[in-house]
């Protein structure tokens, strides 16, 4: 059961490095995180009474 235990958290530090890893360098691979940015307008009437 220990071995178990310590599989899983070697397999979740891997998958820690390997997340942060892809976050990093994806941009140098051709992977794009920015979000798709629009324009978006809105008339806003004010009630100055």
């Amino acid at each position: 059961m220990g071995r178990l235990i310590k599989y899983l958290i070697y397999l979740i530090i891997i998958a820690a490095l390997g997340l942060i890893s892809y976050a990093y360098l994806g941009p140098w691979f051709g992977v794009d995180f920015s979000p798709a940015q629009s324009e978006i307008t809105l008339p806003v009437v004010l009630d100055a009474n």
